[in-house]
């Protein structure tokens, strides 16, 4: 997956300051605690997304199963990698991705994921719109030695993107009632289809 992004903003530091999916959960847990979520937002909404996406998401840590396939695939990777995922506590789709990404990841350990927040490095964010928006998460892989892309994914699987596409073009449909929709598909889908969407890009990524 070719892209044209300004990878400059992507630096060692910032790789070393992201956290790992262990520090990201803990941070999403402490500043609930503190009446607050990701990136400053304190309304009542935020908070109530952040707390069923932690309850999603740490059900998906015990319940998430790879496909055998992909995950000799990732045995087999070669090539150390870092993905870089952007990410807000808020996000559903963050909530539902990120434990399957996070499984793959944990399959090799010459895989290293990263978590940085979209609001905190909107410099890194414009450089993976989607169709124009700051859509998360969205899965950025790097060569580990020189921080070249090798490519990218998201925010969500192709079938949860069109019902999104689909959903803003209907007249009358409000973002709350696309994101339900979104959120039974994947609650039937268990993580099956990003995994089949990632399967071939992590061939190419591991082939450059």
């Amino acid at each position: 997956m070719s892209s044209t992004a300004d990878t400059s903003v992507i630096t060692r530091e910032l790789i070393d300051n992201a956290m790992t999916y262990e520090e990201y959960s803990n941070l999403v847990d402490r500043l609930m605690e503190e009446g607050k979520t990701t990136s400053g937002h304190t309304d009542e909404q935020m908070l109530h997304y952040s707390t069923m996406n932690q309850h999603r998401m740490k059900r998906l840590d015990k319940t998430v199963k790879l496909d055998e396939e992909l995950e000799q695939r990732l045995q087999d990777v070669a090539t150390p990698m870092i993905w870089l995922v952007l990410s807000e506590g808020w996000c559903g789709d963050a909530a539902q991705n990120l434990p399957v990404i996070k499984k793959m990841a944990d399959t090799n350990d010459a895989i290293d994921l990263r978590i940085i927040l979209r609001e905190e490095n909107l410099d890194v964010m414009d450089q993976y719109l989607t169709n124009g928006g700051r859509s998360i998460p969205k899965l950025v892989a790097l060569n580990a030695d020189t921080l070249e892309e090798l490519g990218t994914w998201g925010p969500r699987p192709e079938p949860a993107q069109q019902l999104y596409e689909e959903g803003k073009s209907e007249e009358g449909r409000t973002k709350k009632e696309i994101a339900k929709e979104i959120q039974k598909w994947y609650s039937k889908d268990k993580g099956k289809t990003v995994q089949e969407e990632l399967k071939p890009l992590i061939e190419q990524w591991d082939n450059q």
